[in-house]
C-alpha cells in the first residue's frame, strides 16, 4: 500500500507541475503570481517527490516485514519448501528433529524434514545442497574365507622347505637324481625310506656300510639284502656337498627321493611335500632288522601291532601296503602260497589259475624276481587293491588285508573307480609324511653326513 500511495502522490506532483507550468512562461501575468506559484510548486515537489521516489526503490532496500503468527502458522519464504511436502505440524518442540523414517522419494538425496518451521524470531537456516547422512555403525571386518586347513606341522620340529634359505636347490638335485633311473630302482627307493624309518627311525641308518671291528650294519640283514637305490643317494648326496658342504642330511636324501620315486611313478598323481630337517644316526645295527620290519608272511594282528609300534594306524598299514603295487619280489618270499591247501580261507588263497602262472615264473631259474603287480607293472597305482580283492597277490601280508572288517572295508573302498584311485593317492601321501616323523634325531643325537655310507 505505501508503495502504491507513493506512485499516485509522484503522478500528482506531475500534473501539478504540468498546470504550473504554463504560469510560469505567462508574461501578462505579474510577478507576485509568479513567485507565489513557484512556491506552491516547490513546496509539492519537496514533500511528495522524494517519498515517491525512495519508495521506488532507487538506492535501497527493506527488508520484508516480519509477519506476525496467530493462528496457523505460514510458512516462511526462506528456505525454499522441498521437493515432497512436509509431515502436518505438531506441537513446537524446542528444536526441530528430523523423521525417523525416510522420505518416500529419493531417500539418498533429500534433507530430513523438520516437524515444525523455525521460530519466528530467528532467520531459518540456510539449506545445504549436501545431504548429511548418518554415520554408519563401525563393524569388525570379517577374518578372509579360510581356505582349505592345512595340516598341523609335525611334532618333530621338520618343516616343509627346510633348505630353502640353507641350500635352495636341494630337492631340485635329488629329484634329478631320481628322475634318471629306472623304474624298478624308483621303486627300490620307496622301499629304502620304509625300511630305514623302521628300523631306529628315519636317520639313514640303513646306509651305513660295514667297518672293519664294528657290529654288522642294517644293510646286512636279511629284509635288507634285496635292497636297491644306494647309488642314487650317494650321487645325489656328492652334488649337495659340492653345492652346500655339510647342509644336507642323508636321511632327508632318502625322504626327499621316496617322495619323489612315488610322483615319478604315479606319474604325479601322488604329489605332497616332504617335510626336512632329520640329522643322520650313528649307529646301525643288523640284528634290529628281523625285530622291527614286517615279514611278508605276517597275519593282520603282527601288522597292525608291528605299525603300531612306528606310531602308524592300522588305516596307515593298509595304505602304504599299496606300494607293492610296483617292483618285484623274489619268489622265496611268497613261495609258500603256491600250492594252497584245502584249509586256506577262500578271502586269502591265492587265485588258482595266478598261482599256475607265477609256478611257471619261478621255475625259471634259482629264485627268480617276478612283478608284485601283473597288470600294471611300472606303475604305482591303487590297482593293487583290485589285486587283493581278486586273491592275485604274492604275499600272505597282502592277502590278509581281507581278514577284517575294518582293513576290508578300505580295500574295497580305494578299489572304486575314480573316488577310490583320488583317495588313495593323497592317503598314500599323507601315510609317507606320517611314516617319515618315526623317530627323527636332532643335532643332539645326530649329525650331517659328509658321506652317506660313513658316519664323521
Amino acid at each position: 500500500m505505501l508503495a502504491i500511495s507513493a506512485v499516485d502522490d509522484y503522478k500528482y506532483a506531475c500534473e501539478t507541475a504540468s498546470f504550473l507550468h504554463p504560469i510560469f512562461l505567462d508574461p501578462a501575468r505579474g510577478d507576485e503570481h509568479r513567485k507565489m506559484a513557484r512556491l506552491v510548486l516547490v513546496a509539492v515537489l519537496v514533500v511528495l517527490g522524494s517519498v515517491a521516489c525512495q519508495a521506488s526503490g532507487y538506492g535501497y532496500t527493506y527488508p520484508n516485514p516480519t509477519p506476525i503468527i496467530t493462528g496457523t502458522p505460514q510458512p516462511s519464504p526462506s528456505p525454499p519448501p522441498p521437493a515432497t511436502p512436509p509431515p502436518s505440524p505438531t506441537p513446537t518442540p524446542e528444536y526441530p528433529t528430523p523423521t525417523s523414517s525416510a522420505p518416500a522419494t529419493s531417500p539418498s538425496v533429500s534433507p530430513p524434514t523438520s516437524s515444525t518451521p523455525p521460530p519466528p524470531s530467528t532467520l531459518p537456516p540456510s539449506p545445504t545442497a549436501t545431504p548429511v547422512y548418518p554415520t554408519p555403525t563401525p563393524t569388525t571386518p570379517a577374518p578372509p574365507p579360510a581356505s582349505t586347513p592345512a595340516p598341523p606341522p609335525p611334532a618333530t620340529g621338520l618343516e616343509v622347505g627346510y633348505y630353502d634359505d640353507k641350500c635352495p636347490d636341494a630337492e631340485n638335485i635329488v629329484l634329478d637324481a631320481v628322475r634318471n633311473t629306472t623304474a624298478g630302482v624308483k621303486a627300490g627307493l620307496i622301499r629304502l625310506f620304509f625300511h630305514d624309518c623302521f628300523v631306529r627311525g628315519c636317520d639313514a641308518s640303513v646306509l651305513l656300510n660295514k667297518i672293519a671291528g664294528k657290529p654288522e650294519p642294517e644293510k646286512l640283514g636279511i629284509p635288507n639284502l634285496s635292497l636297491r637305490g644306494f647309488e642314487v643317494i650317494d650321487a645325489a648326496k656328492k652334488k649337495l656337498e659340492e653345492k652346500c658342504p655339510g647342509v644336507v642330511s642323508c636321511a632327508d636324501i632318502v625322504a626327499f627321493a621316496g617322495r619323489d620315486a612315488s610322483k615319478l611313478l604315479s606319474t604325479y598323481k601322488i604329489n605332497f611335500n616332504m617335510p626336512a630337517g632329520r640329522y643322520d644316526g650313528f649307529v646301525s645295527l643288523k640284528d634290529e632288522t628281523l625285530a622291527n620290519l614286517p615279514p611278508p608272511f605276517a597275519n593282520l594282528d603282527t601288522l597292525t601291532q608291528m605299525f603300531a609300534n612306528k606310531t602308524l594306524s592300522q588305516t596307515d598299514m593298509v595304505v602304504l601296503s599299496g606300494a607293492h603295487s610296483i617292483g618285484r619280489s623274489h619268489c622265496s618270499s611268497f613261495s609258500n602260497r603256491l600250492q594252497p591247501s584245502a584249509n586256506d580261507n577262500s578271502n586269502t588263497s591265492m587265485d588258482a589259475t595266478f598261482a599256475g602262472k607265477l609256478t611257471q615264473d619261478c621255475t625259471a631259474g634259482s629264485d627268480p624276481m617276478v612283478p608284485q603287480d601283473y597288470k600294471t607293472v611300472d606303475m604305482l597305482d591303487s590297482q593293487y587293491y583290485r589285486n587283493v580283492i581278486d586273491r592275485k597277490v604274492l604275499f600272505t601280508s597282502d592277502a590278509a588285508l581281507m581278514t577284517s572288517l575294518q582293513t576290508k572295508s578300505l580295500v574295497q573302498e580305494y578299489t572304486k573307480w575314480l573316488i577310490g584311485d583320488l583317495k588313495w593317492y593323497k592317503h598314500f601321501g599323507d601315510a609317507m609324511v606320517k611314516m617319515g616323523n618315526i623317530e627323527v634325531k636332532d643335532s643332539t643325537k645326530g649329525e650331517i653326513r659328509k658321506m652317506c655310507g660313513l658316519v664323521n
